[in-house]
């Protein structure tokens, strides 16, 4: 008779379970709550404060002030994980926060609001944002911050969460709608930075002189990175452009060149194509990307457009080895506008073969690989592009 499977683990006291996590890395630790009930329960928030605030703006800053003390409290330990969740009633609408804490100096704040906000609830959220005093003291030894869906009316709690935490090492800001503009100022400590999907983003400006890795995903808008010259690795994934009539050729050209460091280059093929059609010539710019060794182009579909902007892009990549091409055609669609500068790039007003000349050697590229040439028209730019790669490098391998 076979014997019964008992999971004596799950079994164990609550707090042997809590201790056991303790050892765990908070992706980890969270991960074990697939594993049965027992496990589940102990990341269910351990404490939820409700926060009521009742009507006028003053009632509501003395809410907002009451939580970020409960905030400090919570941060006050690392000897275990941790969920708080954190709840405010406003007479327009709810506001929640969720801080899930980890042993190994890691915070992540997931802020969510009810459906029945308006107008009003916004602009009371604003005027909280301008006039309450934020002072936050526990987070002064975080090493990792995830903020997740932060508004309005928490906007100057991450401007205060950046600048208390000088020895973060890792950001990750995600779906924060409202939040609009980011400032990173004289960090020393902070190796990775993710800002995705923050659709109202109007400015981020970086100065961390550690920075490793520089991730950014929505509409391209005001970036300026500054002492970013240890920067190995860098994704530009960008689903359009903010006004695309005022599309700031200078200023990309000037983020590309903060950039001009890193080893790997992620970047979306529109990019390329409105540089070069607002007149810039890549092979000529000030600054080249000498250290590049992989390039990944990344789009919505290839045409004539597209493929010679990555053909003459080719030109600023002198160590490149190795070139990902791929077509996703779930991004959305960006048209290029219609720039009225003398057009200086050959496939402005050239046939292929006139840019394919105009391509330097590529003298250290082995590999090559493509995905997603699936729609009628693209077996032949497919081919164009095997064909002006072919001939331009020496020491290639691969071409998948």
């Amino acid at each position: 008779m076979a014997q019964e499977y008992v999971d004596l683990i799950s079994n164990l006291p609550q707090d042997i379970l809590q201790r056991i996590n303790s050892f765990l890395p908070l992706k980890e630790a969270v991960r074990t709550s697939l594993l049965s009930t027992q496990w589940r329960s102990l990341w269910s928030p351990t404490t939820v404060t409700h926060f009521a605030a009742g009507g006028g703006t003053t009632a509501a800053v003395n809410a907002v002030e009451d939580s970020l003390e409960a905030v400090n409290v919570f941060l006050g330990s690392y000897e275990s994980p941790e969920m708080r969740k954190l709840c405010f009633r406003f007479p327009e609408g709810d506001v929640t926060i969720v801080a899930t804490k980890g042993v190994d100096k890691e915070l992540h704040l997931n802020f969510s609001h009810s459906q029945k906000e308006d107008k009003r609830y916004y602009h009371m959220k604003m005027e909280l944002g301008n006039i309450t005093p934020i002072n936050i003291t526990n987070v002064s030894t975080l090493r990792t911050l995830h903020l997740r869906s932060v508004s309005s009316v928490s906007e100057d709690v991450a401007s205060s969460l950046l600048t208390n935490c000088q020895l973060l090492q890792s950001l990750k800001i995600e779906k924060c709608e409202g939040l609009k503009r980011i400032r990173i100022e004289k960090n020393e400590s902070l190796r990775n930075l993710l800002i995705l999907d923050c659709v109202d983003i109007e400015n981020v400006f970086v100065s961390a002189t550690g920075l490793r890795s520089f991730v950014y995903k929505g509409l391209l808008t005001q970036i300026h990175m500054k002492n970013a010259s240890n920067l190995v690795d860098a994704e530009l994934d960008l689903e359009g452009a903010f006004g695309n009539g005022d599309f700031d050729c200078e200023e990309v050209l000037s983020l590309l060149s903060s950039l001009k460091e890193v080893e790997t280059l992620a970047t979306s093929g529109w990019l390329l194509e409105w540089l070069c059609s607002a007149g810039v010539i890549f092979g000529r710019l000030e600054f080249q990307f000498y250290k590049l060794k992989q390039l990944r182009w990344v789009d919505s579909l290839m045409d004539n457009a597209k493929r010679d902007s990555l053909a003459c892009f080719l030109n600023s990549c002198p160590i490149l080895e190795k070139l990902f091409i791929t077509i996703d055609p779930s991004r959305s669609s960006v048209t290029c506008p219609y720039f009225h500068q003398h057009w200086h790039e050959p496939h402005l007003w050239m046939d292929f073969p006139t840019v394919k000349s105009n391509v330097l050697q590529l003298k250290y590229l082995k590999l090559v690989k493509f995905v997603g040439f699936t729609i009628d028209g693209e077996d032949r730019l497919l081919s164009s592009l095997v064909d002006l790669l072919l001939g331009k490098t020496i020491v290639l391998k691969s071409i998948t």
